[in-house]
């Protein structure tokens, strides 16, 4: 989505870089390789913890439900003559 070039990394991403440099040095079998494996797993989970929660399916059907009726009303006022304001049916954000 965004160029990684662009932004600075995180220091998890550091961390990251650092332990995958580590795990290239490391023999396949020895345990410090394990070890570092174990800690590059860790660290992936705190990223994946860190991403920002996406929006619900409630939040998006609420927001259909008010632009619905919002231009159910102004359909109406467009077709009948009646003039109101139409904002104060909608659903105000909490």
């Amino acid at each position: 989505m965004f160029n990684s070039k662009l932004r600075p990394k995180t220091e998890l991403e550091k961390a990251l870089d650092r332990a995958y440099s580590k795990l290239d040095s490391c023999e396949i079998d020895s345990k410090e390789y394990r070890d570092c494996l174990d800690h590059i797993v860790k660290l992936h989970k705190m990223k994946e913890e860190e991403k920002p929660d996406s929006v619900s399916k409630d939040i998006f059907v609420l927001i259909a439900k008010n632009l619905l009726g919002f231009f159910m009303i102004i359909h109406h006022e467009r077709v009948d003559i009646i003039t109101s304001k139409a904002l104060p049916f909608v659903t105000k954000p909490r």
